[in-house]
C-alpha cells in the first residue's frame, strides 16, 4: 500500500493571502504527511461560501477571521442556519494588518463621502474595522455605499478597475495596490493596538470524532509555521511564497514578508492567539452588529484542549 494512503484525509479552506504561507511550507516540506495526514488546500471566494461549507462539512477546517466565528456561532451572520453553527476556535493564526486601499485620486476620507467601498460581507470578517476606521475620520457607513464583493482578490479587483474608491486589504494585496499607484488610507494598527484577525477553526461535531486529525493538523502547521519564522529561511520563504502566489512580484515581495514576518502585523509565533485582540473584535460587533448584543467574553468560542496537549503551553 501507498504511504499516502494510509495518510489521513483533510480538507482545509482558507482566504487567499500570505498568511498561508505557513501552510504552502507545510505542504512543500511534508510537515502534515509527517504528522500522519494528507491535505488539501482550497481557498474561498467568500466568508459566506467558506462558513456555508464547513458548516455543510464539506471543509475540515477553516482559517478564517476569528469575527466569523463569532458571528455565525451568535445568529449574526450572512446566513441564517436552522441550528446554531458549533464552530469554535483552536489556534490562532494572524494579528493582521488590515489596510484601507483606496483609488489614486483619493486623498482624503471626504473623499470617500458617497462613493462605494466593496466589502466580504457587510456584517461579518472585518467589515466592523472599516466601519470603525470612518467614524473616527468623522464619517459613517451610510455615508458610503456599501458592496458584498467577496474576498480580497475581488475586492482588488473592484477597486483596480474602479468599480470601488476603496476597501480593505491584507497582504500581498496591499503591496501589489500601492505598487500600482494605489492609496492606504490608514490601517487598522493606527487605532487598535490589537486585533486578532487569522484563527483555525472546525465543528465541534467534528473535531469530537477526528481528535488525531485535528492534533496533527496542528502539528503540522506549527513546523511549517517554525521555518517559515525562522531568519535562515527568508530566502527561501520569499521564493515559495512567490511560486504559490504569482501575482506577488519579486519588487514588492520584501514589503509583503516584511508585514507577514512581523508579529504585530503578521504571523502569530507558535499559532498562539491574541486575548487583547479577542476582546477588540467582540467591542467592535457588540457596537456595530445587528441584533445588538453585548458580547464580553469569548471563552464560549474557543477550545484549546488540542493545542495544549500537542504543544504542552497554552495558546494564549
Amino acid at each position: 500500500m501507498n504511504h499516502l494512503d494510509q495518510l489521513a484525509p483533510l480538507k482545509l479552506i482558507a482566504f487567499p493571502g500570505a498568511p498561508n504561507l505557513p501552510i504552502f511550507a507545510a505542504l512543500e516540506h511534508g510537515d502534515f504527511e509527517r504528522a500522519g495526514i494528507s491535505v488539501e488546500l482550497e481557498t474561498t471566494p467568500s466568508s459566506k461560501f467558506q462558513i456555508e461549507s464547513l458548516v455543510a462539512d464539506r471543509y475540515d477546517i477553516a482559517a478564517t477571521a476569528f469575527d466569523n466565528v463569532v458571528a455565525y456561532c451568535e445568529g449574526q451572520g450572512a446566513v441564517e442556519f436552522a441550528t446554531p453553527p458549533d464552530l469554535f476556535v483552536f489556534m490562532g493564526a494572524t494579528r493582521i494588518e488590515l489596510a484601507l486601499v483606496v483609488a489614486p485620486e483619493v486623498r482624503s476620507f471626504e473623499d470617500l463621502r458617497g462613493k462605494t467601498l466593496a466589502l466580504d460581507a457587510l456584517a461579518t470578517g472585518f467589515a466592523f474595522v472599516l466601519y470603525h476606521m470612518l467614524e473616527r475620520a468623522g464619517l459613517s457607513p451610510e455615508d458610503c455605499e456599501l458592496a458584498t464583493v467577496g474576498a480580497t482578490p475581488q475586492r482588488w479587483e473592484a477597486v483596480r478597475s474602479g468599480e470601488a474608491a476603496g476597501t480593505l486589504m491584507i497582504e500581498p494585496f496591499t503591496s501589489v495596490a500601492r505598487a500600482q499607484g494605489f492609496h492606504v488610507l490608514a490601517t487598522s494598527g493606527d487605532s487598535l493596538a490589537h486585533y486578532q484577525g487569522g484563527i483555525f477553526a472546525a465543528s465541534r461535531a467534528w473535531a469530537a470524532t477526528h481528535r488525531r486529525e485535528l492534533e496533527a493538523f496542528i502539528r503540522g502547521y506549527r513546523a511549517g509555521l517554525a521555518w517559515t519564522l525562522d531568519p535562515a529561511n527568508q530566502a527561501a520563504a520569499t521564493a515559495l511564497l512567490v511560486e504559490r502566489m504569482p501575482a506577488i512580484k519579486p519588487a514588492v515581495a520584501p514589503a509583503v514578508m516584511a508585514k507577514l514576518l512581523d508579529p504585530g502585523t503578521g504571523l502569530t509565533p507558535g499559532g498562539a492567539i491574541d486575548r487583547r485582540g479577542m476582546h477588540t473584535v467582540l467591542e467592535l460587533r457588540s457596537r456595530y452588529a445587528q441584533p445588538r448584543k453585548p458580547l464580553e467574553t469569548f471563552d464560549r468560542y474557543l477550545d484549546l484542549d488540542s493545542y495544549t496537549k500537542v504543544t504542552g503551553e497554552s495558546a494564549g
